[in-house]
């Protein structure tokens, strides 16, 4: 493997990004935006009560509507068993998922499990007559008690899913249980080690649900052709995925089915899941033409995977010397209304930026009746941080340790084992930790009333996964580079970068183009914080194939052995005769069999490159009478292992900061007691904008991976993951009063000034 190094000709550099002028001009096609001859157009009608058993569907008013073409529902999927199978969100976990819950969460089957969830779907010669012919669908149904969050999960006799078992530490538990699972990680001996601890610290805390936020909501068309090919047009972040799951859905071989991606608008990980793609293909088997579905702003909200609402409790003890003795959490996850929510992966990150030798983590997915959860960038390691950071910083403040010198002291380095068992290799936490307790930002002085300073560390282990690149060369000189990673924040660009950097070429020289699934080699989702990473590794490869054929190439020409060939910077030279040299470009001019390089990579699940650590210094100002939170000051600090656009790795350090934000501040769903979201609209549904917040100040920080061919690290997710924690460590200082609960609203803030204040009062009374 190559030695990394800092003297790079492309890496590191910000040229323009290749799918800029499409984007500012317009011309990039998004999944709403796709069109095709002979289209129809479909409508889902959706559950109106959280938990049921259904009674009857009745179709026939709305298939006497003129315009119908075909109605669906669950009895369609005609080809599909039930068995366990692996999905995108299973393969960083190495789990498998029942395929009647994916049905189900597609098109119900016999009960009803979440307001919104997916009944019956229309399709029509126009989308107004659709809607009107879901109208006339009766469904009939009998009302079942809501379970709607883990407490109630746990204690309710309202039981989801009758033929359900909990999976208790890997094995299956006979009985009628909300809890999907119990997973536990255990390092020493917790219990004893707490014993000698001089100081502990225990808190319980709460998060609501939030959604990611993504701007384009989702859509699909669907073409089941007479030759029994089935041609879906979507948006996702993982063509190869969705393309597995909507075949395993529909019951046909994955052979069967060819995914086309389009340009996607934001999914953060909720667009790994396929939500519209087998219903369009149903209805496109039923009419003949191909079937386009797109989801309301209120359909998105309600209807596709959220983030779950969690209960925690995170016990630290400390000695005097503020070295962590023991560390214990328990994470109770709602999964929505099917098993799997991200706990597992929030039990690996709660502890995993410190290096703690006794260590006990249990965490319970729970079954709720609230919309499947989905992936939201580093799924489970933000609520999970919030409480360890939180109780850090109570830590600190006991001992009367700055926040930023006990995070030192405990950070995990090389060799550190986690309580889920990996053992780190190069990583960059305390470079990371060391970069915050230097920078101006938290040595500046804070002179105003009611202002606090607060910091926080996170970590997201990323993923390798699969990826597969071809390039072909033209005679000018020039690259194309293909490949199947579904490009979400310039991923095309930084991938053509790293081939650009290998074949002395300008990032320009580079045609990158992402295809469907019938074009390339299978690539995994774009998701994990592994497109970079992986996808680029495939692109290194290929372009060092591409290389070596051009040298064997050269030789020929030169009539030497191609081992007396060297090539630096674009340059060929014969290592014997100085005066044997040749361009790139030159030597592609010349004629001769066409050159393809390719580059197929399977770098493994969790911890690629040992993950990536980020941090957050946070500036709030309160006013304490209405407890509104101004966001005076906030720096982002990242290890990008090594920075391949830098602009791409800021952007994403900005945007992770400014969604932790919002879930620190203002984001929540607001559900009645029946199980219904009232603020179902970008209107009532409180994310920040640039009016709320200042600029985004960020640190990227190099500490270059083990193995990958420069050093990279995914940088898409840990950013997200420090924010809330930072925010309500801020708010503390300017309050005195810390938080349990996200978000921390005006209300919130206000009534924990006034108890305090009452507290005090009292105190002064005795």
């Amino acid at each position: 493997m190559a030695t990394v190094k800092k003297d790079y000709k492309v890496i590191g550099s910000r040229p323009v990004r290749h799918d800029g002028v499409d984007k500012v001009t317009g011309k990039a096609i998004y999944s709403a935006d796709f069109s095709i001859s002979d289209l129809l157009h479909g409508k889902v009608l959706r559950s109106p009560i959280a938990h049921g058993i259904i009674k009857k569907i009745d179709t026939s008013k709305a298939e006497k509507l003129p315009g119908v073409r075909a109605i669906v529902t669950s009895k369609d999927f005609i080809g599909s068993s039930d068995k366990n199978i692996e999905t995108a969100e299973d393969r960083n976990e190495g789990e498998t998922t029942r395929l009647k819950y994916l049905r189900d969460n597609v098109l119900a089957s016999d009960k009803l499990l979440y307001i919104g969830q997916p009944v019956a779907a229309v399709a029509a010669t126009s989308s107004h007559i659709a809607e009107e012919a879901i109208s006339l669908i009766e469904l009939e149904y009998e009302t079942l008690e809501p379970v709607l969050n883990t407490t109630q999960g746990l204690a309710s006799k309202s039981i989801i899913h009758q033929e359900l078992e909990t999976k208790e530490l890997g094995t299956k538990v006979p009985g009628k249980t909300n809890l999907a699972e119990h997973i536990q990680h255990k390092l020493g001996d917790p219990e004893e080690a707490f014993k000698h601890a001089e100081i502990i610290v225990e808190r319980e805390l709460t998060t609501e649900t939030v959604h990611q936020g993504y701007i384009e909501p989702h859509a699909a068309t669907a073409l089941w052709s007479k030759d029994n090919r089935i041609t879906v047009w979507c948006s996702t972040q993982g063509a190869f995925p969705a393309r597995d799951t909507t075949a395993d859905i529909l019951g046909v071989p994955i052979s069967q089915v060819k995914v086309v991606p389009l340009e996607i608008g934001g999914g953060f990980g909720g667009k790994i899941p396929v939500y519209l793609e087998p219903v369009a293909a149903l209805l496109s088997k039923a009419t003949g033409h191909p079937v386009k579905l797109v989801m309301s702003r209120k359909e998105v909200f309600e209807c596709t995977g959220p983030t779950p609402g969690t209960l925690m409790r995170v016990k630290i003890g400390a000695d005097k010397s503020g070295k962590f003795l023991a560390a214990q959490a328990h994470l109770e996850f709602e999964a929505g209304a099917f098993p799997g929510s991200p706990v597992a992966a929030g039990s690996y990150c709660v502890f995993a930026a410190y290096d703690i030798p006794n260590v006990l983590i249990d965490g319970y997915d729970v079954i709720v009746n609230k919309a499947k959860t989905a992936a939201y960038r580093a799924p489970g390691a933000t609520m999970a941080a919030f409480a360890t950071e939180t109780v850090i910083d109570e830590v600190a403040e006991k001992l009367q340790m700055d926040p930023a010198e006990i995070r030192l002291i405990n950070t995990a380095k090389k060799g550190t084992r986690r309580a889920d068992g990996p053992v780190y290799p190069t990583i960059g936490c305390e470079e990371v930790i060391k970069t915050i307790k230097d920078s101006e930002h938290y040595n500046s002085p804070i002179t105003e009333p009611h202002v606090g300073r607060g910091i926080a560390i996170g970590y997201w282990f990323n993923v390798g996964l699969e990826s597969a690149c071809t390039i072909s060369l033209s005679k000018n000189g020039t690259i194309n580079l293909v490949e199947g990673s579904t490009d979400i924040g310039g991923t095309r660009t930084s991938i053509a970068m790293q081939a650009a950097e290998v074949l002395g070429l300008l990032p320009e020289d580079v045609i990158p183009s992402v295809v469907d699934t019938d074009s390339i080699g299978f690539t995994s989702v774009t998701g994990g914080s592994r497109t970079t990473y992986a996808t680029g590794w495939a692109a290194y490869e290929a372009a060092i194939d591409v290389k070596n054929q051009m040298i064997a190439k050269v030789a020929g020409i030169w009539s030497i052995d191609a081992d007396n060939v060297e090539f630096e910077d674009g340059v060929f030279f014969s290592k014997q005769d100085t005066e044997l040299k040749m361009t790139f470009k030159e030597l592609a001019a010349k004629s001769g069999a066409p050159i393809v390089g390719r580059g197929s990579v399977s770098k493994g699940g969790m911890g690629a490159g040992g993950g990536s650590f980020a941090g957050a210094i946070c500036d709030v100002k309160i006013d304490p009478e209405t407890g509104k939170t101004t966001i005076l000051r906030f720096t982002c600090v990242q290890d990008a292992g090594k920075a391949i656009y830098p602009s791409f790795v800021e952007g994403q350090m900005q945007g992770g900061s400014v969604q932790g934000i919002g879930w620190a501040l203002n984001e929540e769903y607001f559900m009645t007691d029946d199980g219904r979201m009232t603020n179902s609209s970008l209107l009532d549904y409180r994310m920040p904008t640039s009016l709320d917040l200042p600029m985004i100040d960020t640190i990227i920080v190099e500490v270059p991976s083990d193995g990958h061919p420069y050093g990279v690290r995914g940088v898409g997710e840990a950013n997200i993951v420090s924010p809330p924690a930072a925010v309500a460590n801020a708010i503390y200082n300017a309050t005195g009063v810390r938080q349990s609960r996200l978000p921390m609203n005006p209300a919130s803030i206000t009534k924990g000034i006034q108890d305090h204040r009452s507290d005090i009062l009292n105190s002064m009374n005795c």
